[in-house]
């Protein structure tokens, strides 16, 4: 066959990179990515916690707006407590149909990501103009309900058209998490100037792992601490990124909510130990550092 290159970014194995430090000397920045998604009724794709590809129902449709209704809440409730700041990747249908959860963003003074219209849709099969359409309409949905643009892209099920990149830093995005190749950020081109690649985990994520792998509750608290413990190791040679990847209708169930509390109090043992933040604090960061620094 006939091998194509990817023409976003090169090959540049980690050992090989300049080592930097995150803000006050950490080696280890941690981020909750939290997806806040809204879906259409019986209609277009859609999670389904016994099989994928289940057809759209009411009662995978009820499943799902638990984390909205329920599920959600429990979670900004846990992380008022524990003092810990997350990112919401938010899908721009959930803006007009739940203000209170935009009221609680605002409150909590979370970063907000731009997730798309809704993820009943995905837009890597959707042709130029529809595309460069889903990015304008869902950044403009941000803008009205928050005052100011996202910095940054997670599209719906973390997929990319041919055209995605060039269309997100036309639009004024600097960073996008939907290439999960690496544990560090790195730049990619586009047709427009470079954009920013965040970390943002497949695998620390309970949606695939509680979902479709089936992992427990427990499993997946001992895949976070797990994750963190080597990173934090790891961290002594390189700076890296830690995410945990949420979303409310999967993690907000109470006995897998005990489960994260737990993770986190693991990792907040060590909160003099690494930096607390969000991807677009991380993006910021990576704009300071000398040309260079970052492949």
């Amino acid at each position: 066959m006939e091998m194509i290159s990817n023409p976003r970014y090169d090959y540049v194995p980690l050992p090989d990179r300049p080592v930097y430090n995150w803000p006050g000397g950490k080696r280890l920045a941690v981020c909750l990515c939290n997806n806040i998604e809204w879906f259409s009724y019986l209609t277009g794709l859609g999670s389904d916690h016994t099989a994928a590809g289940a057809a759209q129902t009411t009662r995978n449709y009820a499943w799902r707006d638990y984390g909205n209704r329920v599920g959600l809440w429990y979670l900004f409730d846990l992380l008022d407590e524990l003092g810990v700041a997350a990112s919401h990747n938010v899908n721009a249908a959930l803006l007009e149909a739940a203000p209170q959860v935009v009221a609680r963003i605002k409150a909590r003074g979370d970063e907000v990501i731009g997730h798309g219209r809704t993820n009943s849709e995905r837009q890597d099969g959707m042709d130029e103009a529809e595309e460069r359409a889903l990015i304008e309409e869902t950044t403009e949905a941000i803008i009205r309900h928050f005052g100011e643009p996202p910095a940054g892209w997670l599209g719906p099920y973390v997929v990319q058209s041919p055209n995605t990149a060039d269309l997100l830093r036309e639009a004024g995005y600097t960073y996008t998490l939907d290439w999960p190749a690496d544990d560090q950020p790195f730049w990619m081109r586009t047709q427009n100037g470079p954009l920013l690649s965040v970390p943002y985990s497949i695998e620390l994520n309970d949606s695939p792992a509680l979902v479709f792998r089936h992992h427990t509750a427990r499993e997946f608290e001992a895949m976070m601490i797990d994750q963190f413990d080597e990173m934090l190791h790891q961290s002594q040679k390189y700076p890296l990124v830690y995410t945990a990847v949420l979303h409310p209708f999967v993690i907000g169930q109470p006995f897998r909510l005990r489960a994260l509390r737990r993770a986190l109090d693991h990792i907040l043992e060590r909160r003099d130990d690494i930096w607390l933040t969000t991807p677009g604090e991380i993006a910021r960061h990576v704009m300071t550092l000398p040309e260079g620094t970052v492949p």
